[in-house]
Parts: C-alpha cells; sequence; structure tokens
C-alpha cells in the first residue's frame, strides 16, 4: 500500500472492490488465479475469486517451511493450568498436520466431508482443523465443554462423519471429563459419526467405545503424511455456529479463498504486525477469534501465535497475562474487554504488571464486546501504548470498524472503534431503509457485497442467511443499533434483538426463556441482558408463576438457574431471577423487552403508549432492586 492513506485506501475499497481486493489477493498461493475477483451474477449471494484454487493449509503451513520459516516457532503452547510451555516449529506442525490430515483420509475423510472438533484449549486442536483444511474437509468447532444437547443440535446440522475431541478440558482449577458429554450427545443426535478420535490427557483417562472410538496416538502412529488437496476458493473451509435468537443455532459457513486473502490482509493493515511476530489472540479456538486470529490469519502471515490455556486472573494471579507477554515477546495482544475488567477488578493499582517486563508489546486489541471507557482509560493509563477498540461479529470473520494501525492511526475516542475497515460500506439508517446523516442514531448496516472473508451464506440453509440481507435489500443487517458521529466515528450502541454479550460470549435470551419457560411451575417469563461491570451482560430472569404454585421462591429460582447452567452450560451465567406478578406487555400480548431492560440497567424510560397496564412497571422496578438492580 505504500504510505496511503486511510481515506483513499478506504474509497478504493469501497468503489472499485474488484482491483482492490484483486491486489490483495496477490499475497496469497494460488494453484488456479480466479476468472473473477468479484462473481455478483446471482445476487444476493456473492462469491469472492470465483474460478480460483487454493488449499488454505497450504498457504499457513508449507508455504511458509518452503520459504525459510521451518525452524521459526509457529505455535507457543502456554498452559498455566498443566504447567505447561511446549514450542512447535512450522516444520513440526506441518508435520503432524499432514501426518493427522493422512490418518482422517484413511479412515475415508474426504473433500467436502464434515468434522466436528470439540476440544480444550492445546495444540492438538489446531493440528485438528489444518488437517481438515489440507484435505478439504469442511471443520466445525464447539466450544469445549458445551452442553450435551447444544452439541447434539450442532451435529445433527453439520452431519460430521467424524468428531475429533479430548479427554477433558481444564477450566481454572476444574477438570471437566469431555466424553461423558460427548457420548450423551451423540446418544441425543439423530445423526451418528463414523468415528470419533480422541486425545488421552493425562489429567483424565477418557473410556474407549471399542469400534467407534480411536485413541489419538493410535490413530497418527502409522499415518501416511499427505499432501494438499485443491479446493475451489468458493468451497467451505468451515462452519461456527453462533447463537440464533430462534434457539436453532446459525451455521455460519466460510469459504476457503475470500477467508485467507482477507485474514491476511487485516494482519498487516489492521494489527500492524510483522511476520515472524508473536501475535497472541487470548480467546478460544471455539469462538470466531480463537478461528482467525489464533490460527489462521497469524499462520498465513508467517507469525508465532500463542495457544494460552489458562484465565487472565487465577492461573495463577492477575499477572498472568504479563508473563506470557514478557516470557514470549509478545507484540500484540488481543482480547475481549472482560479479561481487562478481571484483571483491573483483582490488581487496580497494577501491581503486578511491575514484576514483569512488557516493552515488547505495541498494541492492545480489544473486541468481543462493549469497551467500557472505564477499562479503556485503566489499560492505556497501565500499559502507555495504544488500546484500539475495534468491532466485529461471527458472521463477518474479522473486523468490521477498527483504528487500522498499519494503515493510519487516528486519536482514538473512548467507546469508538474508530472508522470502518477497508472494505466494509458502513451506514446508519432508520427504519425506512433511508440513510442518516452523522449524529443520528439508527440500525448499523453495510451495503452489500460484504468484503471477502464474511459469511457468503449459512451452512446448507441459503434462506435463512436471506434474513440478513433481504429485510433492507442490497444491505447486511448486523443487528446493532449505532451512529457515526460528527468526525465519522462509528460509535455501537447494542444489539437490536436478542442476543446479549456475556464475557466475549455471544448467548440468545431467547433460548434462556425457552428452558426457563419448561418449568413445571412458570407461567411465562422474560430474560434480558442487565449491564455488568465485569462481564458485559448477564442475563437477568423475571419469572410470573403459575396460579396456586405454594412453593418458596428461592427454591424454585435455584431449579431454573440449574436447568440453564444443565441445557446451555456454565458460560451463559444465568444466576438472577424474580418473581413478578406480572410482565408489562402492549395491548397486542408483545413483551416490553427494552422497557425492562431500561428498568433493569437503572436508565430513564418513558411509559409506552402501548402498554397494557402501566402499574406493572411498578413491579418490575421493586423486583429489579431486590435482586441488585435499576436505580440505586
Amino acid at each position: 500500500m505504500g504510505d496511503m492513506k486511510y481515506a483513499d485506501v478506504y474509497t478504493e475499497s469501497v468503489q472499485n472492490p474488484e482491483s482492490f481486493w484483486g491486489r490483495a489477493a496477490q499475497d496469497i498461493k494460488w494453484i488456479r488465479k480466479w476468472d473473477k475477483v468479484l462473481d455478483d451474477g446471482n445476487q444476493p449471494f456473492y462469491r469472492w475469486f470465483a474460478g480460483g484454487e487454493l488449499n488454505t493449509c497450504y498457504n499457513a503451513l508449507d508455504y511458509h517451511v518452503e520459504n525459510g520459516r521451518r525452524n521459526q516457532a509457529a505455535i507457543i503452547y502456554d498452559s498455566p493450568v498443566t504447567h505447561t510451555i511446549r514450542q512447535m516449529t512450522y516444520g513440526e506442525l506441518l508435520d503432524q498436520v499432514s501426518r493427522f490430515a493422512g490418518a482422517l483420509s484413511g479412515i475415508g475423510v474426504k473433500k467436502g466431508d464434515t468434522v466436528i472438533i470439540y476440544m480444550p484449549m492445546i495444540p492438538e486442536a489446531v493440528v485438528a482443523v489444518l488437517a481438515c483444511a489440507r484435505i478439504g474437509a469442511v471443520h466445525s468447532v464447539v466450544f469445549g465443554g458445551f452442553a450435551p444437547n447444544e452439541l447434539a443440535i450442532r451435529i445433527d446440522d453439520a452431519k460430521p462423519r467424524v468428531i475429533i475431541s479430548a479427554s477433558c478440558g481444564i477450566e481454572g482449577k476444574k477438570t471437566i471429563a469431555y466424553k461423558p458429554l460427548l457420548d450423551e450427545a451423540i446418544k441425543l443426535a439423530a445423526h451418528k459419526p463414523e468415528k470419533c478420535v480422541i486425545f488421552q490427557r493425562p489429567q483424565v483417562q477418557a473410556f474407549l467405545l471399542v469400534g467407534r472410538d480411536l485413541d489419538w496416538d493410535d490413530f497418527v502412529k502409522d499415518a501416511k503424511t499427505v499432501s494438499c488437496v485443491p479446493v475451489a476458493a468458493t468451497d467451505p473451509l468451515y462452519i461456527l455456529y453462533t447463537s440464533g435468537t430462534t434457539g436453532k443455532p446459525k451455521g455460519v459457513m466460510r469459504d476457503n479463498g475470500g477467508h485467507a486473502v482477507a485474514l491476511k490482509w487485516s494482519m498487516k493493515n489492521i494489527y500492524n504486525v510483522k511476520p515472524g511476530e508473536v501475535f497472541w489472540a487470548a480467546s478460544d479456538v471455539g469462538w470466531v477469534v480463537g478461528h482467525s486470529y489464533i490460527i489462521y490469519a497469524p499462520l498465513l502471515y508467517g507469525c508465532t501465535t500463542i495457544v494460552y490455556e489458562g484465565k487472565p486472573i487465577g492461573t495463577p494471579d492477575p499477572g498472568a497475562f504479563w508473563r506470557v507477554i514478557s516470557q514470549h515477546g509478545v507484540t500484540v495482544l488481543f482480547t475481549a474487554p472482560t479479561a481487562f475488567r478481571a484483571i483491573k477488578k483483582e490488581d487496580p493499582k497494577g501491581d503486578y504488571l511491575k514484576k514483569y517486563n512488557i516493552s515488547c508489546l505495541r498494541y492492545l486489541f480489544l473486541a468481543g464486546e462493549r469497551l467500557d471507557p472505564d477499562t479503556y482509560y485503566w489499560a492505556g493509563d497501565m500499559l502507555k501504548i495504544p488500546v484500539v477498540d475495534h468491532w466485529w461479529q461471527t458472521e463477518t470473520g474479522w473486523p468490521i470498524a477498527a483504528n487500522c494501525m498499519g494503515i493510519e492511526p487516528f486519536p482514538i475516542k473512548a467507546g469508538s472503534p474508530t472508522k470502518p475497515v477497508p472494505g466494509y460500506n458502513v451506514q446508519i439508517q432508520d427504519l425506512d431503509g433511508k440513510t442518516l446523516p452523522n449524529g443520528e442514531e439508527g440500525s448499523v448496516v453495510i451495503k452489500l457485497p460484504l468484503p471477502p472473508g464474511c459469511l457468503p451464506t449459512l451452512w446448507q440453509d441459503d434462506k435463512r442467511y436471506l434474513d440478513y440481507v433481504t429485510e433492507r435489500p442490497g444491505f447486511y443487517i448486523t443487528g446493532d443499533g449505532g451512529r457515526f458521529d460528527t468526525d465519522g466515528y462509528l460509535f455501537i450502541m447494542g444489539r437490536i434483538d436478542d442476543v446479549i454479550n456475556v464475557a466475549g460470549h455471544r448467548l440468545s435470551t431467547g433460548s434462556m426463556e425457552e428452558i426457563v419457560s419448561k418449568h413445571k411451575d412458570v407461567a411465562e417469563c422474560a430474560v434480558l441482558g442487565a449491564d455488568d461491570q465485569l462481564k458485559g451482560q448477564v442475563p437477568v430472569g423475571f419469572v410470573v408463576l403459575k396460579a396456586g404454585v405454594d412453593r418458596k421462591p428461592e427454591d424454585i429460582i435455584s431449579e431454573l438457574v440449574q436447568m440453564v447452567r444443565n441445557e446451555l452450560g456454565a458460560l451463559a451465567c444465568f444466576k438472577e431471577a424474580a418473581i413478578v406478578k406480572a410482565l408489562p406487555k402492549t395491548r397486542s400480548g408483545k413483551i416490553l423487552r427494552s422497557t425492562m431492560r431500561k428498568i433493569v440497567d437503572g436508565k430513564n424510560y418513558v411509559v409506552p403508549s402501548t402498554i397494557d397496564d402501566p402499574a406493572v412497571l411498578g413491579f418490575i422496578e421493586e423486583s429489579a432492586k431486590t435482586i441488585g438492580y435499576g436505580r440505586k
């Protein structure tokens, strides 16, 4: 790009995407060059690099081994919970990946088959992902430890031939055995995988089912290494399920070509990192950040990536991140604001930071939920480096808005992810689809086509993909509200629908309501996201009991908490609920969730003209107070 300024780069990207992305694509090694950078022949389904062939694993591993990075660390595995630090060079990773890919081919997995990966934060998770990419199999990583019925839903949707898992994951001081969860999920699922490959960790020995389950070490022992299978740029690379609002998860599909091009471009232009440097995304391979910035982007770019199995605090203390940065020479850290809120809570004065030299760290990038100004200023004062808030979604796969450090850094404004990233034509519209001027708040939309690397559709569900792009024809609906200020900085105000953000995890309050309403004593309920200093948002429930129920409210509430935990897993963080006489509704019977949300957050609200019984709002205020929310 040379010394082009942001405005020039951005303008070209939205006015002439073909020349812009055609140039970026020259950084990827193609087996066959594309016929067309952008195929817009079947709108609103756009395809990038149509006719092109490549292999993503080749670009992430073989290419670097052939070009002088064989002995550079590809992965640093740092696991304070097992007291392990292990490096794997590009050469070693390539060897393990091609061997595991050979073993998968040996049991019949071929191009286009799906494989579910249900793994903790260990290097073998990365090996499994890249091995699938190597042979053109479509991987779907499910967050390790997800509850069995959630895993079963994903098994039935993805229909994997093989599931790859491990005997356990370790959450802080707790060991979670995965195999019983996996067995239960397979029992619940209508679709049955042919084989399961289980990596045995020393902490837990998983029981293997003869005939179906294979031990990882035995599986790869005599496997032949295989080379990369060419796939079309438009072939699927992976499926990643994200919380839908209807309870049925949405399988976000990522293609091979656009994904590789966009991610490699982002490393230099957004994160301003150099090949050979150490890049650390402190997330999990089960989330989109883990896919994009633990595995694919750093390896496509020739960086060293860190696979960290631990927490920001308690493994062993709030200095955990500083130790990793100083010990491994991390230049860019990317994590969720929750991590920093947790560190700040335990070590407000930054005493632990003083024990380490982290002068290698150039930038801190934060994303995954709203970055509150408090945490932003605290992190900036502590680290004395740019703290960059940036905003994106599982659907987009890489940032929509950011302060692009590799193009032209702008002065930062707390609460804003700065400006749209080149490739994303972001607009604010009113309910009628009219574009609003700077300063006015509305719905945040992106003009089609979305740039490469975003979802081309949902996995085998084009119809549901259309929900994103037909409500306002020609635009992708982000589901967030927001505005541009007069300087063109974007401010994101939060979800318009019922997906909340708990510690960087997107969870549907709708699916929590479905679970709560199954309780035998519950007549109806509403679950909302309440602002929470540590986690960003936490779910809070309001429950109306059936007439004649004569039980202690606390017993019912603890049963509800347990039900949500059993069905969604502990990460749902559903712990607070109040029993109320009635829920505020419109005359047509719709629950006034947005008004309830304002009450819970202690904000001013206008009594809606459509409300059936305004007195109900007083009950909600009182109930919110009893569980520690609302006006103080």
